[in-house]
């Protein structure tokens, strides 16, 4: 059961960073602004550790499992506030958020075969806060021995 899960993971992470990274040297190609190129090399960077971090993991390396690991973390977290805004998905995701405004309420979404990556010193007026459910579980699974 741990290597069917360890090979889950591996393929999300590298289809995953594959498309992440493919999208990200997009964003590279205008050369516009710098913010734009220094957000698209940010972007390079954490998918392209995601996509090493998936085929080591589907080599079978302890390393490969470290590197999950952190891969997994860096996915945890989504924050969208009027000041800064974060969130990394690569292959899928499950994210609970909530809306930080009164009334708040919890929202679940998902998607399969997808990357994104937000990273700005602006958002929303609407505060939200919320885990990759799925990063969550994968970085459990993960610590498993």
């Amino acid at each position: 059961m741990r290597l069917f899960f360890f090979r889950l993971i591996g393929i999300l992470e590298i289809a995953g960073g594959f498309y992440g990274l493919v999208a990200s040297l997009g964003r590279l190609l205008p050369l516009g602004s710098t913010h734009a190129s220094i957000i698209g090399l940010i972007g390079v960077a954490l998918f392209g550790f995601v996509l090493v971090a998936g085929v080591l993991l589907l080599d079978g390396s302890e390393r490969g499992i470290v590197f999950s690991r952190w891969a997994q973390l860096l996915q945890l977290p989504l924050l969208a506030t009027p000041v800064f805004s974060y969130a990394l998905s690569t292959g899928a995701f499950v994210n609970v958020f909530s809306t930080v405004h009164i009334p708040p309420h919890l929202v679940i979404d998902w998607h399969f075969g997808t990357q994104g990556f937000v990273l700005a010193l602006a958002g929303p007026a609407a505060s939200r806060v919320g885990i990759n459910l799925l990063a969550l579980l994968s970085w459990l699974a993960l610590r498993l021995r």
